[in-house]
């Protein structure tokens, strides 16, 4: 297969297996800089095929160049030595299919959150010259809320005869477009085909075109009308259209996304904001009164066909994982509401630890030229000095070189406050009693710096 847990391949700190597909194995990895990424290493009947990887080797440096919060960007790849991989962002969160097959259908607001954040998905992939070509439930994984679509651009791009014969399965029946099926060159006509199918099994939590075998899936999405019924009906006329059969009359992702914007007061007015989960029984509770048509609409999924490698729970991924502090790298996500950045969250930490060391340096100078005021003047007063000194410095650069007005002045009233303390020191208490006070501050301080 591709690779054991707690390898190394390339830069890369190998940590557990997520998946596997029809053209690699997923593995959750550490990079260089300790960050947590997803390693897709590629199958070796995929890797046999020179063609499919020189083709795919020229994609990548188009598929890095899509940049959103909606989509696993790309990150490396090394495509020429004996087990060649690509390396996305690692997104934690469930696969669409597991969420509806677990969960039920997707409802309300959270309906309008997945459709708008899968049409901004592919207007950055479309935008890149990239098509997905294998946009589906388990190609969606939900993360805080939101979607983020994975796998982007890999099955256009190792679409070869070699590939296809040796087992990987270049598509979904059920999501690929008629055309697509037919033969036909694929675009992102073929995309918007497959978005529409992904959000009608998200409204219903039923396949658009059924289940079966693949012949007769795709039987239906060429010649059948797809099974709506059920989808909100602020949603149905947009999937009528992204699932119509003739590619030109689809529209666009930059087009539906414009619609489903146009769509925001007639959705609010369809499904108002819910209340409180313990007033109306929980979030279960507030999806049935939004769509009791919905139901009985869930029921047992065949997902045979949707084995395509996605990142899993990080509490699924093993206990390797569970043993390793590791960090999630969403470039380009915000944070939910009341929740800090990773970013923020790391300046605030400095900010409280330039502030203890503020007062804690400030209480240990004072202290320490308060002890020596009287037998030697030069050293209180040098060592006075010298604190305000590095006050003044880190203030300026603070000031000047970060635009930070709050440390500044953090560094300011520190050297104030330890000369201040030095004063009232000296004046209140012996030489005798600071010595002993001193003593007993250092002591401590070493103390923890060695059990530390």
């Amino acid at each position: 297969m591709g690779a054991p847990d707690g390898e190394r391949l390339g830069p890369y700190h190998l940590l557990s297996t997520l998946g596997a597909g029809g053209f690699g194995e997923v593995h959750l990895a550490l990079d260089p800089e300790g960050r947590t990424v997803a390693v897709k290493i590629l199958h070796p009947h995929v890797a046999a095929d020179r063609t499919a990887l020189a083709r795919l080797a020229r994609e990548v440096e188009t598929m890095r160049r899509v940049q959103g919060p909606y989509v696993a960007e790309v990150l490396d790849a090394s495509l020429e030595g004996a087990r060649p991989y690509l390396v996305t962002r690692y997104v934690q969160g469930r696969p669409l299919s597991a969420v509806v097959a677990g969960d039920g259908p997707v409802g309300g607001d959270d309906l309008v959150r997945l459709a708008r954040g899968l049409a901004e998905a592919l207007a950055a992939v479309h935008a890149a010259g990239v098509v997905h070509r294998d946009l589906k439930p388990a190609n969606v994984i939900l993360t805080d809320g939101e979607p983020v679509v994975i796998d982007f651009g890999i099955a256009c791009a190792l679409d070869s005869a070699s590939v296809t014969v040796s087992g990987a399965v270049l598509g979904t029946p059920g999501y690929l477009a008629p055309e697509v099926l037919e033969g036909a060159g694929s675009g992102a006509e073929a995309d918007m085909f497959s978005l529409g199918a992904t959000l009608a099994y998200a409204a219903t939590g039923r396949h658009p075109y059924g289940t079966g075998p693949p012949s007769a899936v795709g039987y239906r999405v060429v010649h059948h009308a797809p099974d709506l019924e059920g989808v909100p009906g602020w949603l149905e006329p947009l999937l009528q259209e992204c699932l119509r059969r003739d590619p030109a009359a689809r529209p666009s992702a930059a087009e539906l996304l414009d619609r489903l914007g146009a769509a925001g007061p007639a959705v609010h007015a369809a499904f108002p904001r819910a209340r409180p989960a313990a007033a109306v029984g929980g979030r279960r509770a507030v999806r049935d009164q939004e769509a009791t048509h919905l139901q009985d609409a869930v029921r047992d999924q065949e997902a045979t066909h949707l084995q395509d490698a996605v990142p899993r729970e990080a509490g699924a991924a093993g206990s390797s994982v569970q043993e390793l502090t590791t960090r999630q790298w969403r470039p380009g996500r915000r944070p939910p509401p009341g929740r800090l950045s990773a970013e923020e969250a790391r300046e605030r930490r400095r900010t409280v630890l330039h502030r203890r060391w503020i007062v804690g340096t400030g209480l240990l100078v004072s202290l320490a030229a308060a002890t020596a005021r009287e037998p030697l003047p030069e050293v209180s007063l040098l060592l006075l000095t010298s604190y305000g000194l590095v006050m003044l410095v880190d203030g300026g650069i603070a000031l000047f070189g970060r635009r930070d007005r709050a440390r500044m002045v953090v560094d300011l009233a520190g050297a104030a406050g330890a000369i201040a303390l030095w004063a009232v020191l000296g004046t209140f208490f012996s030489t005798l009693t600071l010595a002993l006070a001193l003593g007993t501050v250092v002591f401590v301080l070493v103390a923890i710096l060695m059990a530390s």
